[in-house]
């Protein structure tokens, strides 16, 4: 029934797709004639001509969707990355539509329409999407489109599997229990009792009551997974398999076939390709070297005030950990009174701490302090974007306390990172930010860093756990 109604869902979805590219294309051709928006050429063709090349455009869009992954479930796809695989999609089938007419010698097609309709047209296809996403999730929130499933295994997998169903009912799966062989039948997690052992399937499968099975067996029961996959897939039901080290292999899994045998890599670090590290290090010495530009009137008028106000040095340079384990100086504008090094090295600011001045605490609270290290971008020691770097003594104490935290010395430490958009600055969880750390270094695109810097100008530069 489920597998029945996604087809349906997605047969709809391509519909309404076709339907939003034809309205925006018509309504693109309308702000590009007549809406008094752009000059006119002496003549242009008619709307009706233009509606001729629909018979290409709406296949061509739908496939370049279908390739871009945009009929997968809604379930689990997330707004931001559903806009940005459409605006993928439009950019692409936008320039092709332009090669395509280029090759063909069509001169009388306006290009600036066909850019006004690539912009429409992901404007139209965002929202309309939305609207569906939030119907249905309205429907399933009321108990309707949902999937039943068992988990079978009770780990640590399990539990983060249930912690996220419950965290978003939205989505429309109903667990309806745990098989597991070493817990006693009765046993809850969060409302989801243990319902039987894995045995149970026998009878439980053949009921066809169930859309998946999802395996959460523990490291130690490896030994039951051939067995109870095969019972799974003689039933036909989809089964799903959830490693319980998941806290060892990363969010993308990086694989390899050798011959048949698979083969998961530890740890990806797109960033080792050197294309990609190329992109990224041209990007971060023109992003410095711009907001060197836009932000030197600020860092003129606070070195003044720093100067005028507390006697000592403008920059405070204080050594960190970045790339591979190397230490460098870090740059910052100076927001404490003058101290003597072993001092300064006793550990964080705290709330009210005396050391830092009347200009310091607004510097800091403002991130302007930070501002120098654009030139340690361009110096090479720093990237735009990536995880903050720390101190050596707190490196040694982390990397003991805290697993996989030597990880992100893999890339170049940021001026900002996907820790700090999301509210991990200052004094909050050193494990929290480790974790969005490691997604980061792990799910790199320049797209990513792109998003990154938008949410750090969106979000501001106020650090409420700033002292």
């Amino acid at each position: 029934m489920i597998k029945e109604n996604q087809k349906l869902l997605n047969q709809i979805q391509v519909v309404l797709d076709g339907i939003v590219i034809i309205l925006a294309y018509a309504l693109s051709w309308y702000i590009r004639f007549r809406s008094g928006i752009f000059e006119l050429d002496e003549w242009y063709l008619s709307l009706q001509e233009y509606m001729k090349w629909l018979w290409g455009i709406v296949p061509g869009f739908l496939m370049l969707y279908y390739i871009f992954k945009l009929y997968v479930p809604k379930r689990v796809l997330g707004r931001r990355l559903e806009a940005w695989r459409i605006l993928q999609a439009n950019i692409i089938g936008v320039m092709a539509l332009i090669v395509v007419l280029y090759v063909i010698k069509q001169p009388n097609i306006s290009r600036t329409m066909l850019f006004v309709f690539g912009v429409v047209d992901v404007f139209g296809e965002v929202l309309e999407r939305n609207l569906v996403r939030m119907i249905l999730r309205k429907i399933r929130k009321n108990g309707y489109n949902l999937k039943h499933i068992i988990l079978v295994g009770y780990s640590n997998a399990a539990e983060e599997y249930i912690d996220r169903i419950k965290a978003n009912p939205e989505w429309g799966y109903q667990i309806r229990g745990i098989l597991d062989d070493s817990i006693e039948i009765g046993s809850e997690y969060k409302g989801i009792n243990v319902i039987g052992c894995t045995d149970d399937l026998q009878i439980i499968l053949p009921e066809n009551k169930l859309d998946e099975i999802v395996i959460t067996l523990g490291l130690d029961e490896y030994n039951k997974l051939r067995k109870i996959v095969n019972m799974c897939e003689k039933s036909g039901v989809h089964t799903k398999f959830i490693p319980d080290y998941n806290n060892i292999i990363p969010t993308k899994p990086y694989t390899e076939d050798i011959q048949g045998l698979p083969v998961i890599n530890i740890r990806h670090v797109p960033l080792n390709n050197w294309i990609n590290r190329f992109m990224k290090r041209s990007m971060d010495i023109f992003g410095a070297l711009v907001a060197i530009i836009l932000f030197s009137p600020i860092m003129l008028v606070v070195s003044i005030i720093i100067k005028v106000t507390d006697p000592g040095p403008l920059i405070f340079k204080q050594e960190r950990i970045g790339l591979k384990n190397k230490p460098f100086y870090m740059y910052k504008f100076r927001s404490m009174v003058v101290q003597k090094e072993k001092d300064e090295k006793k550990g964080w600011t705290v709330k009210n701490d005396p050391r830092v001045t009347p200009i310091g605490k607004f510097i800091r609270k403002t991130s302007i302090d930070e501002l120098p290290q654009l030139f340690n971008i361009l110096k090479g020691d720093m990237s735009l974007v990536g995880p903050r770097p720390e101190r050596p003594l707190f490196v040694e104490k982390f990397k003991e306390e805290i697993p996989r935290y030597m990880i992100k010395h893999q890339v170049r430490p940021g001026l900002t990172g996907w820790a700090q958009v999301n509210g991990y600055r200052g004094d909050t969880s050193i494990r929290k930010r480790i974790e969005h750390d490691l997604y980061y270094i792990e799910n790199w695109t320049l797209g990513f860093d792109i998003k990154i810097i938008l949410l750090t100008f969106l979000k501001g530069f106020i650090n409420k756990n700033a002292y």
